[in-house]
């Protein structure tokens, strides 16, 4: 009480300096303790402008405290120029206290170096209180202790404050405070601090130079670190070894290599802090091989390395990847006793799971006595990279239980690997979780928030995460972007992308792909230009993945010469560049394109994955190219990769449109197990052979083993109640989709049950199903009901569709023509010559009929009549020994399928020419007597050919394959697999 009573009787300073330090907190009067040998209270002055020209206060030192008598003590005050000595009086007994004063301020010094040590923000404020109260002058270093505590503690505000009051600030003062602010991460305010001290002609030390070039490196100012540079050559600060070591730094983060290996050879020595500067500069560009040379050389001038060193070294071998390196640093921590450190855990972790050996990876996680937030987040990081999901998701869990807080980029891995692993459900508590530990705000979190949301197309969500974020970088709007590319949503991508160019923002590679799958998917090759124009103004239309964007692109448009110009100009292109601009080609129908482009690609030793190998396959369906087929199903073999879904579905597909039913059906018989998509190709194979009973009974086996049928099934499996008349059945199928499987039906759906019902003579039923649709009749159900029309000649019907498909579209060929060909059936002949007219005036030409037969990896091609081919003589001499043949066997042609006006014998003489006999002949001639004779027509078989060809069958015996547009038909002992359904 004596103290606090001697306090209030001091000088107080003038108001406006009390205002200043009104943020620390107050010394409650009961706080001074007096000790026998501390010194409680020291000298300081921190109002420049007063001084105290009678006295100096000076702390104080009981010697014996007495505090039974605290009330009206005597006070008396004697002045010395060194000392101060204080008389206190406790009723009967009498203390002195003398004080050095320089022992004081020392002790003060000391203990706010403490306090920052510590980050003991409150009690530094404390004592600074004292120090105010005790009004003992300020030396230097008592300045500066202040402003490191503060520095240290974060507050940067109250450290500028005591700056400010310094009345001569010098190097060292100046230095402090710049150091706090680098310290705390603001490299460009120190770098202004900086510019200000020069302002005020002071000189930089080493140790000042040395922190603003740290500074430098935080915030990559190159500019200015090349003129402290030159400042560090003119106060020859370069024998310095720290300030050396940053330099050489500042050059390896800013990516400018050779200036740091000239700095760093040319300094005096080397520490190990200026090597793991240079080590760090290279494996930051990702020259992780060049580090490892660097380290043997560090390792040759037997400098001590440390475990920074090797952790840095372990992340070269990371990014490289180079296991073997790996592993030998991995023998160097287990040799200097740091293997289960922490710190190079967390490296080790990393290396072997971006090595891919996630086992090594989980060993030294586990033999890791405390992992840290940073090494579970490294073992959950490398989980979620190489695509173990689920597990990385479960090792987070067992965090959660260890009572570790994650921090925020243990949670942008986890929301990565939830994003592919678990249900949108999951995901959104991960959100919560998220929003629990506070990290809502933070970027890396917020983008990978945004990319999981628009993974499970849940784009409310994405936009919404988006929306709350304050400064959205690139990132962020690349984010957003991905999640706009299918059909539904795609016209968001271009809107998005024209809202990033009006914020300002650069986009970068990734806008540039995202946006351009976004012009894919809306077929828009139009505004796939003008992206592709800011391509070429961001110099990047030689970016292999952004070139591979705008094939894929241009591809998808049907715009295949820009897409080859973009192709062939990349000098560097991968395996997906290679399989875009195959899949290019297969979805134009230029098959061999696109397997000379395959040749090619093997040609320059790049080897096919799945997709590249599912195209060509689909490639070769298209053209009917069973030899190349055979090829790459050898490849396939070769390169293990039959098991993958995508490519047993395509080899199945490709030999049932080859002919092959029967490899197809074999291939499918040997798949493991078999998804939705492989039950629909063995479905839609069976359906297009004939084989419609197989078909129905692999639908009741798929649905048997669980796998649930998507809109696709429904159309094989209504195509195959069509083509055996079943009509219930086939009704059931259709009303299942909706009530049962939870499928709407589409307008192909609908067509399969106007061909159910119309097959089945059922006109009265189709009309009223047409009428009852809950689709609007397009021109697809239109052109079902023009060919049950022709299929049971209902000229009154086929009108009425026939006049309705010319108003929908007046320029469709198959209208005209099938109902020209109804005419025709029925002799109709003078409303022949009107639809032909009708044809004539819209400019619709008849696409002519041809067959093409393949012997020895050759095409053959034949029309109707056709007098071109170099053997023609002896095709038409097999042919009238075929036919001779099979009219002892009974045929007689029907001319009613002779569509011209003509004689009944030029009827016969037209029917006998027609392409697929003319095919026939040339096979039979042409290929071993045992082979299958295998023809492929581009329109429907005509009835005749139909009769005539299963009569060959039995003259020849020989299986005959006839692919047309609609169905396989196969001809053997005189049956069709059709069951004469053409």
């Amino acid at each position: 009480m004596e103290l606090d009573f001697l306090a209030a009787h001091m000088r107080n300073p003038p108001p406006i300096f009390r205002g200043i330090f009104s943020s620390l907190y107050p010394v409650p009067k009961t706080c001074l303790i007096l000790c026998p040998d501390k010194p409680q209270l020291g000298n300081i002055s921190l109002f420049p402008s007063v001084h105290f020209s009678c006295f100096s206060c000076a702390a104080l030192q009981t010697i014996e405290p007495n505090s039974s008598s605290v009330e009206n003590p005597k006070l008396q005050y004697s002045f010395g120029s060194k000392r101060l000595i204080k008389e206190v009086k406790y009723g009967a007994k009498e203390r002195f206290l003398i004080l050095n004063k320089k022992k004081g301020v020392k002790w003060y010094s000391e203990m706010l170096k403490d306090y920052a040590t510590k980050l003991c923000l409150k009690e530094g404020k404390a004592l600074h209180g004292e120090i105010i109260r005790s009004c003992i002058e300020t030396d230097s270093h008592l300045w500066v202790s202040l402003i490191n505590f503060y520095s240290k503690c974060g507050d940067l505000v109250m450290a500028g404050n005591v700056f400010d009051l310094i009345p001569e600030r010098d190097v060292v003062s100046w230095t402090a405070l710049i150091a706090g602010f680098i310290a705390q991460g603001y490299g460009s305010k120190g770098i202004c601090l900086f510019r200000d001290m020069r302002g005020e002609n002071v000189r930089p030390n080493e140790f000042t130079l040395a922190t603003v070039l740290k500074g430098c490196s935080m915030c990559l100012d190159l500019e200015f670190g090349k003129q402290l540079h030159a400042e560090v050559v003119k106060v020859a600060g370069f024998s310095d070894i720290y300030v050396g070591s940053t330099l050489v730094d500042l050059y390896a983060k800013c990516c400018e290599l050779e200036s740091a290996v000239n700095v760093f050879f040319s300094m005096p020595e080397q520490n190990s802090v200026s090597w793991n500067a240079l080590l760090n500069g290279y494996v930051q560009a990702g020259q992780g091989e060049e580090a490892l040379r660097l380290f043997s050389k560090m390792s040759d001038s037997e400098m001590r390395f440390n475990n920074y060193t090797l952790s840095t070294i372990l992340k070269g071998c990371a990014s490289s990847p180079n296991l073997r390196a790996g592993r030998v640093i991995h023998s160097l921590l287990v040799k200097i006793g740091c293997e289960l450190d922490d710190f190079t855990s967390c490296s080790l972790v990393d290396m072997y799971n971006k090595c891919g050996l996630q086992d090594d990876a989980l060993k030294v996680f586990l033999r890791t006595k405390n992992p840290d937030t940073v090494a579970w987040t490294a073992m959950i990081s490398g989980l979620d990279q190489q695509g173990q999901k689920r597990e990385a998701v479960q090792l987070f869990c067992l965090m959660r239980h260890s009572g570790l807080r994650p921090n925020q980029f243990t949670l942008a891995s986890l929301i990565s690997a939830a994003a592919d692993s678990v249900d949108l459900i999951c995901c959104k508590s991960i959100h919560a979780c998220v929003y629990k530990f506070g990290f809502d705000s933070e970027e890396c979190v917020s983008n990978a928030l945004i990319a999981m949301y628009m993974k499970f197309g849940s784009a409310f969500d994405g936009h919404r995460v988006f929306s709350s974020t304050s400064n959205g970088d690139i990132i962020s709007w690349n984010s957003l972007l991905s999640g706009f590319h299918d059909n539904e949503t795609s016209y968001e991508g271009p809107r998005i992308f024209r809202n990033l160019l009006v914020e300002g923002l650069r986009p970068n590679m990734y806008t540039f792909i995202s946006n351009l799958r976004s012009c894919a998917s809306l077929l828009d090759a139009t505004l796939g230009k003008q992206v592709h124009a800011h391509v070429v103004k961001a110099n990047l239309g030689g970016n292999k993945y952004v070139g591979t964007a705008l094939i894929d692109m241009y591809a998808k448009c049907g715009h295949l010469d820009d897409a080859e110009v973009i192709f062939y100009r990349l000098s560097e292109k991968d395996i997906f560049t290679w399989t875009v601009v195959i899949t290019g080609y297969v979805q134009s129908d230029q098959g061999e394109k696109a397997f000379r482009c395959f040749n090619q690609m093997q040609r320059e030793a790049i080897k096919p994955n799945e997709f590249t190998l599912a195209s060509c396959l689909r490639g070769c369906s298209g053209i009917a190219s069973l030899d190349n087929g055979q090829q790459l199903h050898s490849l396939v073999i070769k390169s293990g990769q039959f098991n993958d879904m995508y490519v047993a579905s395509a080899l199945i597909d490709m030999y049932a449109k080859c002919g092959c039913i029967n490899s197809a059906e074999s291939l499918f018989k040997s798949v493991e197990s078999c998804d939705t998509v492989l039950w629909n190709t063995i479905i839609f194979a069976y359906s297009q052979h004939g084989l419609d009973d197989k078909a129905l009974e692999a639908f009741r086996t798929m649905l048997s083993e669980g796998t649930l049928p998507d809109r696709i099934t429904f159309i094989g499996v209504l195509s195959a109640c069509s083509h055996l008349g079943l009509v219930k059945e086939g009704r059931r199928h259709f009303d299942s989709m909706k009530v049962v499987f939870g499928i709407t039906p589409s307008i192909e759906h609908y067509a399969c049950m106007v061909d159910i019902l119309g097959r089945a003579g059922k006109f009265d039923d189709m009309e009223h199903f047409i009428d009852d649709m809950e689709l609007a009749p397009n021109a697809l159900i239109w052109e079902t009901v023009l060919g049950v029309c022709k299929a049971h000649g209902n000229v009154e019907l086929a009108e009425k569709a026939a006049n309705i498909l010319f108003e929908i579209d007046p320029t469709a060929e198959s209208s005209y023509i099938l109902l020209s060909n109804i005419y025709a059936i029925k002799g109709r002949w003078a409303d022949v010559s009107k639809v032909r007219a009708l044809m004539s005036r819209q400019g619709i030409k008849k696409e002519p009929g041809c067959s093409w037969v393949k012997i020895d990896n050759q095409v053959h091609v034949f029309l109707s009549q056709d007098a071109s081919h170099p053997r023609l003589n002896d095709i038409h001499k097999k042919l009238e020994e075929l036919a001779s043949k099979i009219t002892a066997a009974g045929y007689i042609p029907n001319t009613n399928y002779a569509l011209h006006n003509v004689s009944d014998k030029e009827k016969i003489d037209n029917l006998s020419h027609h392409s697929e006999r003319l095919a026939l002949a040339f096979a039979l001639m042409s290929s071993n007597r045992n082979s299958t004779a295998r023809i492929f027509k581009n329109l429907c078989i005509c009835g005749d050919c139909h009769q005539f060809m299963k009569l060959a069958s039995i003259v020849t015996n020989r299986e005959i394959v006839i692919r047309d547009i609609n169905r396989f038909h196969h001809f053997s002992h005189g049956m069709c697999s059709c069951k004469d359904y053409c």
